[in-house]
């Protein structure tokens, strides 16, 4: 999954700014609509893990160790989006002058992990299947609060407390410009049925894998009969498009990631089951190397960022731009700097190409040894 996380977050940094913005274009191309779709399947990926991780974990600790746990490494990995993944994403640790000299903070997927194992730490003492119904409660009922969250002003700085748990929104704390981007309740409750269905992965291996392809099955089924219902689960209705059957399937698939609606997360947590259920069938070469980088997907996440971040100024001085141009959000990158899709491609796999040899002697280091800090990274 960080692979593939890596093809967007290249995207937003290389991309043209005449098409940074994707998925409510009608008339956006559908390479480019599958290039930011296909990325969707990553948080949820990373947040059910997570869960599935803790749920594993606790067997072999007390409720009390397990707590002490999830705090310190929720604490840990907030700490790491504020001050290091930020930091990555504008280069400006200091302020930034699109933000009156403010720091810009963005809470993004390492935030609500973070977050979420901190309330881990307290409803684990419930046991699992109390966390699995719990997530799937929240799961199936958040989306009956959508009527009642306005619409998200990331630039007003004056968002609800409730924008936390509920909807996007941004905050002025002193020195930071804080964007919150991953609202909590839903991807906690991500966790919590990660954390619940653990047990499905202690099972025989062809006992599990028949029951993930089983629930993925159901997930995908569930989410066309709902999606096509369009009576809940998305605050994003699909309708028939003008352009033809492509862009109205574009449209029925274009369902709302922040916050995750019901479909979002049956339709990307369905899939990444069957997959998960069949992994055991695949072979060869490309699957250790897929496999490697997922042994260190926290050193890759941070890493990347700050490559990535290199690059795209490398790239804006050879295009006849300035260095400082590129010390800020991408977001805020001159205009006429880019490259179309096949740089982005091209940009993602010199990511990985430059990143595996970082990668490849970290996970030997954690194959071997077994500090207590190594769980951190």
């Amino acid at each position: 999954m960080v692979v593939l996380m890596a093809i967007d977050h290249v995207r937003m940094f290389f991309m043209e700014a005449s098409v940074r913005d994707l998925m409510n274009q009608p008339d956006i191309p559908v390479l480019i609509y599958l290039t930011r779709w296909i990325t969707h399947f990553c948080a949820p990926a990373f947040i059910f893990l997570a869960g599935t991780s803790a749920g594993l974990m606790a067997t072999r600790k007390t409720p009390l160790q397990m707590g002490a746990f999830l705090c310190k490494r929720g604490l840990w990995l907030i700490f790491v989006e504020i001050f290091v993944i930020s930091t990555a994403n504008t280069f400006s640790p200091l302020g930034m002058a699109e933000y009156g000299g403010a720091t810009r903070v963005v809470l993004q997927v390492i935030w609500a992990i973070g977050a979420s194992m901190i309330l881990l730490a307290v409803f684990q003492f419930l046991g699992a299947r109390v966390c699995l119904f719990l997530g799937g409660l929240i799961l199936l009922g958040h989306n009956l609060f959508d009527p009642l969250w306005p619409s998200p002003d990331l630039s007003s700085g004056d968002s609800s407390l409730w924008s936390f748990l509920f909807y996007q929104g941004s905050f002025i704390l002193k020195h930071f410009f804080i964007l919150q981007l991953y609202p909590l309740l839903a991807w906690f409750g991500v966790m919590l049925m990660g954390f619940g269905s653990a047990c499905i992965f202690q099972q025989e291996a062809s006992k599990r894998n028949r029951m993930l392809i089983s629930v993925g099955s159901i997930f995908i089924i569930t989410f066309l009969l709902i999606r096509a219902s369009g009576l809940y689960g998305d605050s994003n209705p699909w309708r028939i498009q003008e352009q033809g059957i492509l862009t109205t399937i574009l449209d029925f698939m274009n369902v709302t990631k922040y916050p995750p609606s019901l479909l979002f997360l049956l339709i990307t947590l369905g899939p990444l089951a069957i997959l998960a259920g069949c992994a055991d069938r695949f072979r060869g070469r490309c699957k250790n190397v897929l496999v490697m980088f997922g042994r260190v997907p926290f050193l890759f996440y941070v890493t990347h960022f700050y490559l990535i971040h290199i690059l795209a100024a490398c790239l804006g001085v050879m295009q006849g731009f300035k260095v400082n141009q590129f010390l800020t959000s991408f977001r805020f990158f001159p205009e006429g700097y880019g490259v179309g899709l096949g740089g982005v491609f091209l940009g993602w796999l010199m990511v990985l190409i430059l990143l595996y040899p970082l990668c490849k002697w970290f996970a030997a280091i954690k194959a071997r040894r077994r500090d207590w800090w190594l769980s951190y990274l």
